[in-house]
């Protein structure tokens, strides 16, 4: 009788190579997309209008404009050869995740550059002010692609862990970026003081928190599905998904928001306690994006889990 396979490979060797993504792609994916829903942020709140709406306006604007000049740098100090982001525009490849990706980049720095222009120009020049009003409504656009895009140009790959939960992976990363966002201009809105717009942000902050989360659990259902969640369990991923990603990152900004909401008018907490959610929302999304990068390379030395994706079903033989 054949024996059934139970894992090996062409001289031990792996199906796939690993992408070799470090802690700077985390923080590309996590400023990008804190740029992105800051430009969301600011369309909702350029409509809402308000009494306290232009200075939340102008710091999204700005927010948005220094996330992504931080955010183009650190990739492409990542792609170590600086040419090789200009060779990404040369041509356009519609059937191209990455192609579609490198151009919403320059379609959304440009259209974001445009807001901040009329924020610094807007006083003095009217064609500014016109300028940044009319780039407002395809700086949120492109600013919503900017949320989720990262995880698409992931699950499009052959990587096991990244291929297997597209959907949950998309949504995922869309309510991270903007409870990450949220929870910067939350503070900033707190240092200028006021208070009132950072406390509706940090509700909201909150409400994306929880959709992280429903997402991401979505996520690790379909994993465990496929049989591709075991880099997630071991080692410094499981650390950064569980503890820092979940503890800091959801759990910890939940609770404090909840014991602010309870506290009394007076009480120190009321104050205190937003900004650690805050603080929390943003390392967790870090967190979160490396973990599921560190995990990602680790799925890929992992032969079971190569095929056990390529199958899209479970099959649990080998392990």
């Amino acid at each position: 009788m054949e024996e059934p396979w139970r894992g090996e490979t062409y001289h031990g060797r792996s199906a796939l190579k690993p992408a070799g993504f470090d802690w700077k792609v985390a923080a590309y994916i996590l400023a990008q997309g804190v740029a992105g829903s800051a430009q969301v942020i600011a369309g909702a709140a350029r409509a809402a209008g308000g009494a306290d709406g232009d200075g939340l306006v102008r710091r999204a604007r700005l927010l948005s404009v220094a996330g992504n000049l931080l955010g183009t740098a650190v990739l492409v100090g990542h792609l170590k050869t600086p040419k090789r982001w200009y060779n990404m525009l040369r041509i356009v490849r519609p059937q191209s995740p990455m192609s579609w990706g490198s151009w919403l980049l320059v379609v959304f720095g440009a259209a974001s550059a445009a807001t901040a222009l009329g924020e610094l120009l807007g006083g003095r020049f009217r064609w500014a002010w016109r300028l940044g009003e009319a780039a407002q409504a395809p700086a949120s656009l492109a600013g919503a692609g900017m949320s989720v895009y990262t995880a698409s140009l992931l699950s499009t790959t052959s990587n096991p862990l990244w291929s297997a939960a597209p959907v949950p992976l998309a949504a995922g990363f869309g309510a991270a970026s903007m409870a990450n966002a949220a929870s910067a201009l939350a503070l900033l809105q707190r240092n200028a003081g006021e208070h009132e717009s950072a406390r509706r942000l940090e509700t909201l902050a909150a409400l994306a928190a929880g959709g992280e989360y429903a997402a991401m659990r979505a996520a690790e259902r379909r994993w465990s599905e496929v049989g591709v969640e075991a880099p997630l369990r071991e080692g410094g991923p499981k650390a950064l998904f569980g503890p820092a990603a979940k503890g800091l990152g959801v759990a910890l900004p939940v609770a404090a928001q909840a014991l602010a909401l309870v506290s009394g008018p007076g009480a120190p907490a009321r104050d205190r306690l937003p900004p650690v959610a805050s603080l929390g929302l943003l390392v967790g999304g870090f967190a979160l994006r490396h973990a599921l990068l560190r995990a990602g390379d680790d799925s890929a030395k992992r032969p079971g889990d190569y095929f056990r994706a390529a199958q899209g079903q479970p099959n649990r033989a080998d392990r």
